[in-house]
């Protein structure tokens, strides 16, 4: 079996690539998801209810279907990285991202030494197929794909420097909490949170991948729908949520049975 290509390699080729929110940790519905042709899966385990054996679960049915993981963790933290890392997942998102301190410091928990801080046990973790892997060590760096999470007003002012931080691949925005930093909680359509959004999007389009600059991802919603983004220049753009796509579902059915 051909190994797919990295999400990293399809952005350099130039593709444009579409991503599913996973918060059930639902294997059946992580699978159906890569079968409808997304990208990626994002495992969320910042918002969704599953620890580590659950997203790996996930992992193995996403990869059954050819598609790639990105494992959202919770927080900025050397021990989640580690935990989430191991599992073998094609890339990492960190929430909250505001300095360039901060995404130095989650590339460095993503590198093994002496490049960064990662703990070494990659003899025996999934992520090197359990030590299979003899060129592991060679390309590991290679084929991960680290996104950082924009989602404050700091996070906007210190974009530049965000983006600038050596082996951070992509900046995704996010758009629910930057708006509750601006203090305007739940009004998507505001024009504040809409000025806030172009200035770090313009900063990011601006920075070029091939040379040191970061990928644009973002999540599309009733005033950014997916078409709109990829219009605005994202390169990546998370289309869905596995519960709200069910939510739907499931509110449209019963009121069409009620009406």
């Amino acid at each position: 079996m051909a190994s797919k290509k990295s999400l990293k390699s399809r952005l350099q080729d130039g593709e444009k690539l579409l991503g599913h929110f996973l918060l059930s940790f639902s294997p059946e519905l992580a699978e159906i998801a890569a079968r409808a042709g997304f990208d990626f899966i994002i495992v969320d385990m910042e918002h969704g209810a599953g620890g580590i054996r659950e997203a790996l679960h996930c992992i193995r049915a996403i990869e059954a279907a050819g598609c790639s993981t990105v494992l959202r963790v919770p927080d900025i933290s050397q021990a989640w990285a580690k935990k989430a890392l191991d599992l073998g997942p094609d890339g990492i998102m960190f929430p909250m991202v505001e300095t360039g301190r901060s995404a130095s410091e989650a590339v460095s928990f993503c590198r093994y030494r002496p490049d960064g801080v990662r703990g070494c046990a990659y003899s025996v973790v999934r992520d090197s197929n359990f030590g299979f892997d003899d060129g592991y060590l060679g390309n590991y760096a290679d084929k991960l794909f680290i996104m950082c999470q924009i989602e404050s007003e700091e996070g906007v002012k210190n974009v530049k420097e965000i983006v600038a931080v050596d082996g951070m691949d992509c900046v995704m925005m996010g758009p629910r909490d930057l708006s509750a930093s601006l203090g305007i909680l739940n009004d998507p359509g505001n024009p504040k949170l809409k000025s806030v959004m172009r200035v770090a999007e313009t900063a990011v389009l601006a920075s070029d991948p091939a040379n040191g600059g970061a990928y644009l991802a973002g999540m599309a919603r009733a005033q950014d729908k997916t078409g709109d983004l990829r219009a605005r220049g994202y390169h990546v753009v998370l289309g869905s949520t596995d519960v709200s796509l069910y939510k739907k579902a499931v509110v449209d059915e019963v009121n069409a049975f009620k009406a």
